[in-house]
């Protein structure tokens, strides 16, 4: 489930140093090219909805089969295409085949475990997701260095291949025939209506999504702002980019750790005072003109370190009343978080500065909505069918 987990930062991060080549070759500019990030987002966000309901009707194992090969067949396209409006399309067909492994593991996880569990298992998929960002950055550098861009979504390709593999012959499927639920446009309809009803549902993922969407905004603006502002060269922007996941990847498993002994509302509660004291304070530095490199990196480690607690602690308390509609829910935060994401990724691009203002500007924005909604779900009460409906997960 990691490894599948772990197939879409692959997508997201693996190109981001190849961006100044991907512009000379196509013949476009640099904001073209970054758009091809909030694309495959965008694609993201819509496919999500479309795993729910299948991953509650057929099971988690053939949706998941079929996204990989949409994935597989998406990435070669990336890798052939001479255009960057056909490289924009193969990227949103990448997402919907590559979003069927962000639906179905979580889904799976709470197949298996409880609220408190479940926030362990999510901090270890964290663990497998956050040495992808270390790793896919410096990998896709390294292949620049004896090949082209086209080489990149050719590995992307591979790894869809070999998961493929992995899922037909290494996994079980875990929907136990009792909790399938029918494939029609009422109970469609019906179970997304009431995930969008459920106030602490909706204010959990929310949280959790627009602690996302700062991430996605450092992702898609950190190439810019590291070798264009700060004159870091490309082969050293993946060292830096690995440090913010490393903490990224720590703070997830320490609050594995601490769940033995604190609840996932305490930790989420202090995480998100740490999102957005260290955005507002890299913020703060960008308008007084005082920001330097040193100073931007221990705002984005703040922030990194933050989001490590409140990504899988928000997730599992947004499941955590969803036991009797896992598909739909898993589908339902993904697509809020891609969303959210897809959002700050744009404004990202489409904000042209000389400066880091863009993105220390939406990152502190994101971390205050994040908080926001945080406060308003640890505060809205349990209903009587939220306890009955957690009861049966």
């Amino acid at each position: 489930m990691g490894l599948l987990t772990a197939l879409g930062p692959l997508a997201i991060d693996m190109y981001l140093p190849a961006f100044p080549d991907m512009v000379r070759s196509l013949g476009t500019d640099q904001g073209m090219v970054e758009r091809t990030l909030p694309s495959y987002l965008l694609g993201l966000a819509a496919a999500q909805v479309f795993y729910g309901p299948f991953a509650d009707r057929y099971g988690r194992k053939k949706p998941l089969l079929f996204g990989l090969i949409v994935f597989t067949i998406a990435s070669v396209g990336c890798a052939l295409t001479d255009s960057i409006e056909h490289l924009s399309l193969w990227r949103i067909a990448q997402a919907f085949g590559g979003a069927a492994g962000m639906v179905i593991p979580r889904a799976v996880i709470r197949d298996n475990f409880d609220t408190r569990d479940a926030s362990k298992a999510l901090s270890v998929l964290m663990l497998v997701m956050g040495v992808t960002p270390i790793l896919a950055p410096i990998l896709g550098a390294q292949v620049l260095n004896f090949g082209s861009w086209r080489y990149i979504f050719a590995i992307m390709a591979g790894c869809g291949a070999l998961l493929f593999v992995s899922v037909v012959f290494g996994m079980r499927e875990t929907l136990v025939p009792e909790k399938t639920i029918p494939l029609s446009f009422g109970n469609i309809g019906r179970n997304y209506r009431g995930l969008l009803a459920h106030k602490r549902f909706m204010c959990y993922s929310l949280a959790g999504g627009f602690g996302s969407a700062g991430m996605f905004a450092y992702i898609s603006g950190s190439p810019r702002v590291f070798i264009n502002v700060f004159d870091v060269p490309p082969q050293y922007f993946g060292l830096l980019f690995g440090l913010n996941a490393a903490a990224l990847i720590a703070t997830s498993q320490v609050s594995a750790r601490l769940l033995n002994r604190h609840a996932p509302e305490t930790l989420l509660k202090f995480a998100q005072a740490a999102l957005l004291i260290g955005s507002a304070a890299g913020f703060a530095m960008t308008l007084a003109g005082v920001l330097t490199l040193p100073l931007l990196m221990a705002a984005l480690l703040c922030f990194m370190a933050g989001q490590g607690f409140v990504n899988p602690n928000a997730a599992a308390l947004a499941l955590r009343e969803q036991g009797h509609r896992l598909g739909v829910s898993s589908a339902m935060m993904g697509t809020l978080q891609m969303i959210c994401g897809s959002a700050a990724g744009l404004g990202v691009s489409a904000w042209q500065s000389d400066t880091a203002l863009p993105l220390t500007g939406i990152l502190a924005f994101c971390a205050f909505l994040s908080w926001l909604f945080g406060r308003i779900a640890l505060r809205a009460p349990a209903t009587a069918r939220d306890h009955r409906g957690a009861g049966r997960s």
